[in-house]
């Protein structure tokens, strides 16, 4: 049943990758943008069993090393994607007061997203990545949670009900 998931799940995270990469990544938005692949891998995270949530965590990861917009080193990104995933996921399984509630969900994913950008720039200082002015770096921090914030809602419902669509056991 997990190898069914899985195998449905994989082409919706490709799918996802190229629209950000081929598509958003071409639009430079103030305040730093958004990145609607980090959306979708939290938000499928915070739907999921945290073991599922690890594994896309990890698949997201992997992808994010791939982008050619990825300044870390390879390997940085999978690390903190399976980290955030796992931890979403850990802390809203089973709460209905996260995964029930729509503006739940958006809260949380726009501070998840935070975090992994936090983390991000933290793992990136200690292994010599350079970073922008302090206040460079605050100002993307922060366009780039408010462009979450935006964002989240509108494609919430698309992304939970592919999520639910693959995860979710109907009876017969």
């Amino acid at each position: 049943m997990l190898t069914r998931q899985i195998s449905f799940s994989a082409p919706i995270f490709v799918i996802v990758f190229l629209v950000q990469e081929a598509g958003l990544n071409q639009f430079k938005l103030p305040g730093g943008g958004f990145s609607l692949f980090v959306i979708f891998a939290l938000v499928w995270a915070i739907m999921s069993t945290p073991e599922i949530a690890a594994l896309s965590g990890f698949a997201a990861g992997i992808l994010m090393d791939l982008s050619q917009s990825s300044d870390g080193p390879f390997g940085q990104w999978t690390l903190i994607m399976v980290i955030v995933c796992y931890g979403v996921s850990y802390l809203g399984y089973g709460d209905s007061n996260i995964n029930g509630n729509p503006i739940g969900v958006v809260f949380f994913v726009v501070i998840a997203n935070l975090a992994s950008e936090v983390i991000f720039i933290a793992s990136g200082v200690l292994l010599g990545v350079s970073t922008g002015s302090f206040g460079q770096t605050l100002l993307v921090l922060l366009g780039n949670s408010v462009w979450t914030l935006v964002v989240t809602p509108i494609v919430l419902p698309i992304f939970s009900y592919l999520h639910g669509l693959i995860f979710e056991k109907r009876a017969k």
